[in-house]
């Protein structure tokens, strides 16, 4: 995969840059180390026998390149107890890939879950056990050579940009990423 695009929202590339620079070089050498193969052919009426890129097959490359690397899964565990409703125990937010305060998502499903990384890495964040997110999605491009549903990074940075620093309000550093 190559790196076609990025945004730094609230100097998230920077922060990167400056107190994580040797994360981010892994976070570019796990990009490079992806290769998306089209192995999946459309049963959609609009590509019907188009061979596509799938998904699946590429969030499986990015979870053993990262996991190769010792990024963990960060998980918080918690109950939640709202007046006169039962008790809810064990739910949790989750982030696929954690170093340090460095949380990453690779998202190649639909925009609701992109704009829901935001939330996560807002959550985190204010936890204090993340500084940044960063947030790796297909560009345009990729998205038109995969099935209908996956979204872009440029609809999410066109969205945050439009949010100004209201949300999400921690530093995030958004990756549009291409076969190559």
């Amino acid at each position: 995969m190559k790196i076609v695009y990025d945004y730094s929202h609230l100097g998230g590339k920077e922060i990167l840059e400056v107190r994580f620079s040797s994360i981010l070089k892994e976070i570019r050498e796990v990009i490079s180390e992806v290769k998306a193969n089209r192995g999946k052919t459309s049963k959609e009426k609009s590509k019907k026998g188009a061979l596509l890129y799938a998904p699946k097959q590429m969030n499986k490359a990015f979870f053993e390149s990262f996991k190769r690397r010792g990024f963990l899964p960060a998980k918080d565990v918690y109950d939640i107890e709202l007046p006169g409703r039962p008790k809810i125990k064990g739910v949790y937010k989750q982030v696929d890939f954690v170093k340090e305060k460095v949380f990453v998502e690779v998202q190649l499903g639909k925009y609701a879950f992109m704009f829901y990384d935001m939330a996560k890495f807002q959550y985190f964040f204010n936890e204090d056990k993340a500084d940044v997110g960063v947030e790796i999605v297909p560009a345009y491009e990729l998205k038109q050579r995969m099935s209908s549903g996956a979204s872009y990074g440029e609809q999410l940075i066109y969205d945050i940009k439009r949010l100004k620093r209201h949300f999400p309000a921690v530093p995030i550093y958004v990756i549009l990423i291409d076969a190559d």
